[in-house]
C-alpha cells in the first residue's frame, strides 16, 4: 500500500499549504509533496481548488520557484451553508443511523465531524434541538451481520467475483452460488445485492441475511459498462422483477384515497380521482408477487380491476385468510 493512503486528510495537507502560504515561503508543490508524503499532482490539485473553488488569491512566482498570495488574507475560508441545509444534513445523517454496526459507520461518523468542524462560527445550531424535533423510525430493518457485509462490500467496491452459499425464500435448504457482484442496495430496510450468477448466467438478486459462508476470490472481472441498478428496478414494485410487463389497475375507497394519494409509491403511477372520493391508481410493474402484498396491507379498502390474474391471487389470498379466523 502506497505511503500516500496513510497521508494527511485534503483539508490538513490545504492548511499546511495555507499557513506556508501566508509566511511567504513560497511553497511549491514538489517540496510540499516530499514533506507530507504524497505525489505533486495531490498538491497541485489541492492548489487549484484553494484558487477556483475557494477563491483564494493564489499566484505563482517563477523567480522564487513558488507560490504566493498575491492580496492579503487573513484566514482561511470556512464552509458556509444555511439553516436548511443543516437540518438536510442532519435528516441524512438520522437516516443512516439504521446502520450502525456496519463498515458504513466510522467513515460516515468522520465525515460528518469533518463537514461539522469546518462550520466554526458561520451559523450557529444544535444538534440536541434538531434531535427534538426531526426523528426516523424504521420498521423491520434487517439485522446486519458485519463480516459477511464487509466481504460482500469488498467485492462489490473492488469487482472480485464472489462465493456463498443461498437459501431462496420458499427453499429449506442452502445452494452454492458463485457470482460476479455488481451491486449493493438498501431497499426497503433490507439489503440486496444485484449479481451475475455464474452457472445460471443470468442477473440475480440476493438477499443478505439468507447468504452465509461468504468468500472472496481471486478472480477479478469488468462490470459491464450498461449496467443500469436504476433501469433493473424501474420496473419492481420493490425488488424483484420478472421483466414481463403487467398494467395495473387499482381503486382505493375515499379512506384510502387520500393516504395512497400522498406518496409516490412507484414512477409510473398515475392517479385518477373520482367523484366518489376514491380513486383509481395505474401502475406498470415487471411482476406481481410484490405488489400483491401491498394490495393485501390495505384490505377491504382496495379492489383490484386489472389484470384478472392478480385479482384472483388477491381472492384466493383473502379466502385463505377467512379460513384461518
Amino acid at each position: 500500500m502506497s505511503a500516500e493512503n496513510f497521508s494527511r486528510p485534503p483539508l490538513q495537507r490545504m492548511m499546511r499549504l495555507h499557513a506556508a502560504l501566508k509566511s511567504h515561503h513560497f511553497p511549491n508543490c514538489q517540496k510540499i509533496a516530499a514533506e507530507l508524503e504524497v505525489s505533486p499532482k495531490t498538491i497541485q490539485r489541492d492548489i487549484e481548488f484553494m484558487r477556483d473553488r475557494l477563491g483564494l488569491p493564489i499566484d505563482y512566482h517563477s523567480g522564487r520557484f513558488g507560490y504566493y498570495y498575491s492580496e492579503p488574507v487573513t484566514a482561511f475560508p470556512n464552509i458556509e451553508v444555511s439553516e436548511g441545509e443543516i437540518t438536510a444534513l442532519f435528516v441524512a445523517q438520522k437516516a443512516l443511523a439504521q446502520y450502525k454496526g456496519t463498515p458504513f459507520e466510522r467513515p460516515l461518523q468522520s465525515a460528518f465531524r469533518k463537514i461539522t468542524d469546518g462550520l466554526k462560527d458561520r451559523v450557529s445550531f444544535s444538534w440536541t434541538d434538531l434531535e427534538d424535533v426531526i426523528s426516523f423510525r424504521s420498521a423491520g430493518a434487517s439485522p446486519a451481520d458485519l463480516e459477511l457485509f464487509e466481504v460482500v462490500s469488498k467485492a462489490v467496491l473492488r469487482s472480485i467475483e464472489l462465493n456463498f452459499e443461498y437459501r431462496k425464500l420458499k427453499s429449506s435448504g442452502y445452494e452454492a452460488r458463485s457470482v460476479r457482484p455488481y451491486h449493493l442496495g438498501c431497499l426497503e430496510n433490507q439489503w440486496y445485492l444485484f449479481a451475475q450468477d455464474l452457472d445460471r448466467g443470468q442477473l440475480r438478486t440476493f438477499a443478505l441475511p439468507r447468504m452465509r459462508k461468504v468468500s472472496l476470490t481471486s478472480k477479478s472481472f469488468r462490470r459491464p459498462a450498461d449496467f443500469s441498478i436504476s433501469r433493473i428496478l424501474s420496473g419492481s414494485f420493490g425488488v424483484f422483477s420478472s421483466g414481463k410487463k403487467h398494467r395495473i389497475r387499482l381503486q382505493f375507497d375515499s379512506f384510502a384515497a387520500r393516504l395512497v394519494s400522498e406518496r409516490t409509491w412507484h414512477e409510473s403511477q398515475r392517479v385518477q380521482s373520482r367523484p366518489d372520493g376514491s380513486i383509481i391508481l395505474r401502475l406498470e410493474l415487471g411482476g406481481l408477487e410484490e405488489i400483491e402484498r401491498w394490495i393485501l396491507s390495505w384490505g377491504s379498502h382496495v379492489r383490484v380491476l386489472e389484470p384478472a390474474a392478480l385479482a384472483e391471487q388477491i381472492r384466493k389470498e383473502a379466502a385463505a385468510i377467512t379460513k384461518l379466523y
